[in-house]
C-alpha cells in the first residue's frame, strides 16, 4: 500500500454524472489537498481545460485492490506504483542481506567493560 500525502499526485477518474470536463476515457490529474486516511482524500482536480475543481473524501484505489468503484475515484499513477514496487523490492533485499550476515563479533572495547 502507497501511503497518500499531501502534495502528492494522483489519477482522478470522475463518475459518469459528474459535471468537471473530461476527455472520455482518460484520468485527470489531482493534487492531493488533505488525507483523512490510506483510502479517502481531498482533492483540487485539475479538469481537461486546466481548471480546478475540489472533491472531498475521494475513494483512493491501491494496488491491491481488485475492483473500483462506480463513483469518482483516485488513483496512483503507473510510475508511483513502478517506484514503490522498486522501493519494496529493495527494501526486501536488504533484509535478506541483513539476515544472512553474520553477527558482528565483539569489540575490543566492549571487552574491557
Amino acid at each position: 500500500m502507497i501511503e497518500p500525502t499531501p502534495g502528492r499526485v494522483v489519477w482522478f477518474w470522475p463518475a459518469p454524472n459528474d459535471n468537471i470536463p473530461a476527455l472520455s476515457g482518460r484520468p485527470l490529474a489531482a493534487l492531493v489537498a488533505a488525507v483523512h486516511s490510506d483510502r479517502y482524500i481531498n482533492l483540487s482536480v485539475i479538469d481537461a481545460y486546466g481548471n480546478h475543481h475540489s472533491r472531498q473524501s475521494v475513494f483512493l484505489a491501491q494496488p491491491e485492490d481488485e475492483a473500483t468503484p462506480a463513483s469518482g475515484f483516485a488513483q496512483w499513477m503507473p510510475y508511483q506504483l513502478g517506484q514503490a514496487a522498486k522501493a519494496e523490492q529493495l527494501e526486501q533485499q536488504l533484509e535478506q542481506q541483513l539476515e544472512t550476515q553474520p553477527s558482528p563479533a565483539e569489540t575490543p572495547s566492549d571487552a574491557a567493560q
